[in-house]
C-alpha cells in the first residue's frame, strides 16, 4: 500500500491517505476524517459542497459546470476546465447505488467501456468516518493508463480539502447549521 501524504515531524497528526492497487483491476483509497458520516456524505453528495473541494487546486484545474441528480439511477456530468486546454473536460455517468449516508456508487462513462465503476463506503466509528473508495477497470490496461496518466495522484489533495471543508460544516453542524 502507498502512503500519499505521509507528514513527519510535529505535523504528523493530519490524516495519511492510503492508495493501494488491490488487484489488476481495482484501485483502493482509505482516508479516516474527523466528521460524521452524514456530514462527510453531504459533502459527496451536496454539488455547492462537492465543487468546493473535489478538484485539487495544485493542478489549477476549475470546476466549470456540475450538475448531478444523486440518486440510485440518476445521473451526473462534471465539466472541468485547465488553462493549458482550449476544450473543457466532460465526465459523467450515473449512479448505480445510493444509500445515505453509508454508501455511493457510479459509473464513468465518458471513456465508454474503458472506464472503472467507483463505490465509495462512509463507516462512521466514535464521530470520525473512514472513506473507502474502490475503482474497478473494466482491464488491467485501463488501470495502468488510469496510474500513467496521473489521474489517480491527486486523492491526498483532494482529502486534504474535503478535511477543511469537514472541519468547517462539522463546526456549524454542531452549532445548528449546515
Amino acid at each position: 500500500m502507498m502512503d500519499a501524504g505521509t507528514q513527519a515531524g510535529p505535523a504528523a497528526a493530519k490524516p495519511l491517505t492510503r492508495v493501494e492497487r488491490s488487484s489488476d483491476l481495482e484501485l483502493v483509497v482509505i482516508r479516516d476524517v474527523a466528521a460524521p458520516a452524514r456530514i462527510v456524505f453531504e459533502a459527496w453528495t451536496r454539488p455547492d459542497l462537492f465543487t468546493r473541494w473535489w478538484t485539487p487546486k495544485s493542478f489549477g484545474i476549475s470546476i466549470i459546470s456540475y450538475e448531478a441528480d444523486i440518486r440510485t439511477g440518476g445521473a451526473y456530468r462534471l465539466v472541468l476546465g485547465h488553462p493549458s486546454s482550449e476544450q473543457p473536460m466532460a465526465f459523467f455517468g450515473r449512479y448505480v447505488e445510493v444509500t445515505p449516508p453509508s454508501r455511493l456508487v457510479w459509473t464513468n462513462d465518458e471513456s465508454g467501456d474503458a472506464g472503472p465503476v467507483t463505490a465509495v463506503g462512509f463507516e462512521e466509528a466514535g464521530g470520525a468516518t473512514r472513506i473507502a473508495v474502490h475503482e474497478r477497470y473494466p482491464s488491467k490496461e485501463a488501470l495502468d493508463d488510469a496510474m500513467a496518466s496521473g489521474s489517480t495522484s491527486c486523492w491526498s489533495e483532494q482529502f486534504e480539502q474535503l478535511d477543511d471543508l469537514l472541519a468547517v460544516l462539522d463546526g456549524n453542524a454542531a452549532s445548528g447549521v449546515t
